[in-house]
């Protein structure tokens, strides 16, 4: 059966608050921490509006939203002392926030605003690769991955990130998604290093990202700096990639329009994720296990991301029922 991903119906909401979600599939990493967080909800669709929000326990949580049955559901990343008032911040959650529609290169068809099972692959291929330089890179060991609905949230509640600034999220992102050239230049003013023949730090991670971007570009992709005929060379010869020929690709593109296209592939990097969610001390987020009323799938707290297919995990029983 194909899943078409349009909006819940009012009834379609009610039937799944009412037979389908269950209090007990809120994530344990929320439950543990309920009383320090703030609750947000949207009614009608037109936003969270009705925020501040608290609950002292799972039951006060679960008569509130079997009983307002929400358009969406949200809660906050941070912990505070009076989450009523959002005041006395402890820390936050650190956030990677991949939206398959807001992807700066996908490889479908789907029009502005729109999602397909194409681009939420590439989405999932992304926050693995996330995942891969939170966990072998930082050493980070508690994270939690959340299919959202359209996309997927990466957050990690390791104590040495939480307490972090926003300054430092910001630059930690940066890191994670290789959004800034390395600045190879040696001790005597040198500039012929290259990033690609660095198999180490964040030089490795820079090139990894570089070579995920230049292999999902299209003839039709916006480079900054980069003309259409560049483009179309940069295509032409990116193959060798695959391999990680890296010299011969920049001899085939020219070394200097080589520079011009990495610096543009390191800004479109920089998109890949909602950096502002990451560096968003007080940032709220849709609340896995609730369901997201535009699209009519559940967002979900994934056990195994490698094998998780939100066409078959995250899709509400009214889906299958409708005609």
């Amino acid at each position: 059966m194909e899943i078409e991903l349009k909006p819940a119906s009012n009834y379609e909401r009610k039937i799944f608050y009412r037979e389908e979600w269950d209090v007990k599939d809120v994530p344990d990493f929320v439950m543990d921490s309920l009383t320090s967080r703030e609750f947000g909800f949207d009614h009608f669709g037109q936003g969270p509006n009705d925020r501040y929000k608290t609950f002292q326990d799972a039951l006060r949580l679960k008569r509130f939203i079997k009983a307002k049955q929400p358009f969406a559901s949200y809660c906050s990343v941070a912990y505070y002392d009076n989450p009523k008032q959002r005041k006395g911040w402890q820390k936050s959650e650190l956030v990677f926030d991949v939206d398959a529609k807001d992807i700066p290169i996908r490889t479908c068809d789907c029009k502005e605003g729109e999602v397909c099972d194409v681009c939420l692959n590439q989405a999932k291929e992304i926050v693995l690769m996330i995942r891969d330089v939170l966990k072998g890179e930082m050493g980070l060991k508690n994270i939690n991955m959340v299919y959202s609905g359209r996309g997927y949230h990466v957050r990690v509640i390791d104590d040495n990130v939480m307490e972090a600034s926003s300054e430092l999220r910001g630059q930690i992102v940066q890191y994670v998604i290789g959004a800034k050239q390395p600045d190879l230049t040696n001790s005597l003013g040198f500039t012929n290093l290259q990033h690609f023949i660095i198999p180490f730090g964040y030089s490795k991670n820079f090139t990894k990202w570089s070579k995920y971007t230049i292999l999902h570009l299209t003839k039709d992709s916006k480079l900054d700096n980069v003309n259409k005929k560049l483009l179309n060379d940069v295509i032409k010869h990116r193959d060798v990639l695959k391999d990680d020929l890296w010299g011969a690709f920049r001899a085939d593109v020219g070394p200097r329009r080589f520079e011009k296209v990495m610096a543009a592939v390191s800004r479109i990097n920089m998109n890949i994720t909602d950096t502002k969610v990451s560096i968003d001390l007080k940032r709220i987020l849709r609340l896995p296990s609730t369901l997201h009323s535009k699209v009519s799938m559940k967002s979900t707290l994934i056990k195994n991301i490698e094998t998780f297919d939100p066409f078959d995990d995250a899709v509400p029983k009214f889906v299958f029922e409708r005609k």
